[in-house]
Protein backbone atom coordinates (compact mmCIF):
# COMPACT_ATOMS: atom_id res chain seq x y z
CA UNK A 1 0.00 0.00 0.00
CA UNK A 2 1.19 3.48 -0.92
CA UNK A 3 2.51 5.48 2.11
CA UNK A 4 1.81 9.14 2.65
CA UNK A 5 5.55 10.81 3.28
CA UNK A 6 5.53 14.46 4.06
CA UNK A 7 9.21 15.50 2.79
CA UNK A 8 9.51 19.27 3.70
CA UNK A 9 12.39 22.00 4.57
CA UNK A 10 11.43 23.63 8.16
CA UNK A 11 13.06 26.45 10.21
CA UNK A 12 14.18 25.22 14.03
CA UNK A 13 10.48 26.89 15.07
CA UNK A 14 8.52 24.78 13.07
CA UNK A 15 7.81 27.44 9.73
CA UNK A 16 7.92 25.89 5.99
CA UNK A 17 7.85 29.70 4.21
CA UNK A 18 7.75 33.21 5.16
CA UNK A 19 4.61 35.15 6.19
CA UNK A 20 3.92 35.62 2.51
CA UNK A 21 4.32 32.58 1.44
CA UNK A 22 8.39 32.56 0.02
CA UNK A 23 11.06 30.44 1.16
CA UNK A 24 14.26 31.73 -0.14
CA UNK A 25 15.49 32.27 3.02
CA UNK A 26 15.73 28.41 3.53
CA UNK A 27 19.14 28.23 1.40
CA UNK A 28 20.08 25.36 -0.64
CA UNK A 29 23.56 24.69 0.52
CA UNK A 30 25.88 22.73 -2.04
CA UNK A 31 26.87 19.75 0.66
CA UNK A 32 22.94 19.47 1.03
CA UNK A 33 22.13 19.72 -2.87
CA UNK A 34 24.07 16.70 -3.62
CA UNK A 35 22.59 14.32 -1.15
CA UNK A 36 19.39 15.23 -2.35
CA UNK A 37 20.15 15.49 -5.74
CA UNK A 38 21.64 11.72 -5.27
CA UNK A 39 18.53 9.80 -2.70
CA UNK A 40 15.61 12.49 -3.62
CA UNK A 41 15.74 13.38 -7.16
CA UNK A 42 12.03 12.95 -7.82
CA UNK A 43 11.72 16.34 -5.23
CA UNK A 44 13.15 18.98 -7.78
CA UNK A 45 10.71 20.56 -9.86
CA UNK A 46 11.96 19.24 -13.41
CA UNK A 47 12.88 22.55 -15.14
CA UNK A 48 15.65 22.09 -12.06
CA UNK A 49 16.99 18.62 -13.16
CA UNK A 50 19.56 19.94 -15.69
CA UNK A 51 20.83 22.35 -13.03
CA UNK A 52 21.17 19.51 -10.75
CA UNK A 53 22.54 16.97 -13.15
CA UNK A 54 19.47 14.83 -12.64
CA UNK A 55 18.71 12.95 -15.63
CA UNK A 56 16.22 10.96 -15.10
CA UNK A 57 14.66 10.91 -11.68
CA UNK A 58 13.80 7.85 -9.75
CA UNK A 59 12.67 7.04 -6.65
CA UNK A 60 9.75 6.09 -4.30
CA UNK A 61 7.60 8.36 -5.51
CA UNK A 62 4.45 7.69 -7.76
CA UNK A 63 2.63 11.36 -7.37
CA UNK A 64 2.70 14.11 -5.42
CA UNK A 65 -0.20 16.74 -3.49
CA UNK A 66 0.27 20.40 -2.66
CA UNK A 67 -1.95 22.94 -1.83
CA UNK A 68 -2.57 25.62 -4.20
CA UNK A 69 -0.67 28.27 -1.80
CA UNK A 70 2.41 25.60 -2.63
CA UNK A 71 1.20 25.67 -6.98
CA UNK A 72 0.76 29.58 -7.40
CA UNK A 73 4.60 30.05 -8.07
CA UNK A 74 4.98 27.92 -10.77
CA UNK A 75 2.13 29.39 -12.33
CA UNK A 76 3.65 32.49 -11.77
CA UNK A 77 5.68 32.32 -14.21
CA UNK A 78 3.89 29.77 -16.87
CA UNK A 79 4.39 26.35 -15.47
CA UNK A 80 1.43 24.25 -15.18
CA UNK A 81 3.40 21.03 -14.50
CA UNK A 82 6.17 22.02 -12.13
CA UNK A 83 6.61 17.98 -11.12
CA UNK A 84 5.90 16.86 -14.73
CA UNK A 85 7.87 13.58 -13.47
CA UNK A 86 5.10 12.82 -11.25
CA UNK A 87 1.60 12.89 -11.16
CA UNK A 88 0.57 16.07 -9.48
CA UNK A 89 -2.58 17.03 -7.35
CA UNK A 90 -3.45 19.91 -6.64
CA UNK A 91 -6.41 20.84 -3.98
CA UNK A 92 -8.21 24.15 -4.57
CA UNK A 93 -11.58 25.26 -4.44
CA UNK A 94 -10.68 27.86 -6.87
CA UNK A 95 -8.71 26.97 -9.66
CA UNK A 96 -10.51 25.88 -12.66
CA UNK A 97 -9.53 21.96 -14.24
CA UNK A 98 -6.13 22.06 -15.68
CA UNK A 99 -5.67 21.73 -19.28
CA UNK A 100 -2.42 19.54 -18.48
CA UNK A 101 -2.72 15.77 -18.41
CA UNK A 102 0.09 15.61 -15.60
CA UNK A 103 -2.24 17.86 -13.13
CA UNK A 104 -5.20 17.44 -11.07
CA UNK A 105 -7.04 20.29 -9.84
CA UNK A 106 -9.22 18.44 -6.74
CA UNK A 107 -11.67 19.86 -4.91
CA UNK A 108 -12.78 17.30 -2.55
CA UNK A 109 -12.01 16.42 1.13
CA UNK A 110 -8.01 15.90 1.10
CA UNK A 111 -8.37 13.35 4.05
CA UNK A 112 -10.57 11.17 1.95
CA UNK A 113 -8.76 11.45 -1.38
CA UNK A 114 -5.52 10.22 0.43
CA UNK A 115 -7.46 7.25 1.15
CA UNK A 116 -8.38 6.00 -1.63
CA UNK A 117 -4.85 7.09 -3.39
CA UNK A 118 -3.44 4.75 -0.60
CA UNK A 119 -6.10 1.95 -1.92
CA UNK A 120 -4.46 1.92 -5.52
CA UNK A 121 -1.25 0.44 -6.61
CA UNK A 122 1.84 2.45 -7.49
CA UNK A 123 4.42 4.32 -5.74
CA UNK A 124 4.27 6.23 -2.59
CA UNK A 125 2.93 9.84 -2.42
CA UNK A 126 4.70 12.86 -1.60
CA UNK A 127 3.07 15.36 0.49
CA UNK A 128 4.68 18.46 -1.01
CA UNK A 129 2.95 21.67 1.18
CA UNK A 130 1.68 23.16 2.50
CA UNK A 131 1.40 24.14 5.97
CA UNK A 132 -2.59 24.16 5.57
CA UNK A 133 -2.80 20.59 3.66
CA UNK A 134 -0.30 19.19 5.48
CA UNK A 135 -2.36 19.96 8.96
CA UNK A 136 -5.31 18.62 7.20
CA UNK A 137 -3.46 14.92 6.14
CA UNK A 138 -1.57 14.93 9.37
CA UNK A 139 -3.60 11.68 10.33
CA UNK A 140 -2.63 10.49 7.25
CA UNK A 141 1.08 11.13 7.31
CA UNK A 142 3.29 7.58 7.60
CA UNK A 143 6.62 9.61 7.19
CA UNK A 144 7.93 12.51 7.87
CA UNK A 145 10.92 13.77 6.40
CA UNK A 146 11.96 17.60 7.54
CA UNK A 147 15.31 19.20 6.29
CA UNK A 148 15.92 21.42 9.39
CA UNK A 149 17.51 24.55 8.61
CA UNK A 150 19.70 25.94 11.41
CA UNK A 151 17.45 29.28 11.33
CA UNK A 152 14.50 30.85 13.15
CA UNK A 153 12.09 32.99 11.35
CA UNK A 154 9.74 33.84 14.25
CA UNK A 155 6.77 33.48 11.67
CA UNK A 156 5.33 32.29 8.86
CA UNK A 157 3.43 29.49 7.81
CA UNK A 158 3.79 26.25 10.15
CA UNK A 159 4.88 22.70 8.95
CA UNK A 160 1.08 21.72 10.08
CA UNK A 161 -1.74 24.39 10.67
CA UNK A 162 -3.94 22.83 12.52
CA UNK A 163 -5.61 23.45 15.99
CA UNK A 164 -3.86 21.62 18.88
CA UNK A 165 -3.79 18.04 18.05
CA UNK A 166 0.08 15.73 19.22
CA UNK A 167 0.56 13.00 16.94
CA UNK A 168 3.52 11.12 17.96
CA UNK A 169 6.21 9.93 15.43
CA UNK A 170 9.20 7.65 15.85
CA UNK A 171 12.53 8.82 14.81
CA UNK A 172 14.02 6.84 11.87
CA UNK A 173 16.99 8.29 10.85
CA UNK A 174 19.02 11.43 10.74
CA UNK A 175 21.66 12.75 8.60
CA UNK A 176 23.64 16.12 9.28
CA UNK A 177 25.63 18.34 7.44
CA UNK A 178 28.43 20.57 7.48
CA UNK A 179 26.13 23.53 6.36
CA UNK A 180 24.25 23.14 9.66
CA UNK A 181 21.32 21.35 7.86
CA UNK A 182 19.73 18.09 9.56
CA UNK A 183 17.59 15.75 7.97
CA UNK A 184 15.27 14.20 10.19
CA UNK A 185 13.41 11.24 9.17
CA UNK A 186 10.42 9.94 11.25
CA UNK A 187 8.03 7.05 10.68
CA UNK A 188 3.84 7.85 12.06
CA UNK A 189 3.66 6.13 15.78
CA UNK A 190 1.05 4.14 16.62
CA UNK A 191 -0.40 5.21 20.41
CA UNK A 192 -1.74 7.95 21.72
CA UNK A 193 0.43 11.58 20.91
CA UNK A 194 0.62 12.70 24.40
CA UNK A 195 0.69 10.41 28.02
Amino acid sequence: MPKLVYYVASTLDGFIAAPDGSYDFLPLEPDVAAHLAAHWPQTFPTLSHPHFGIDRPTGRFGGLLMGRATYDPALRIGVTSPYAHLRQYVFSRSLPPSDDPGVEIVDADPVAFVRDLKRQPGGDIWLCGGGQLAGQLLPEVDELVVKLHPIVAGSGVPLADRGFDPHRFALAGTRAFDSGLVILHYTAAPGPAAG
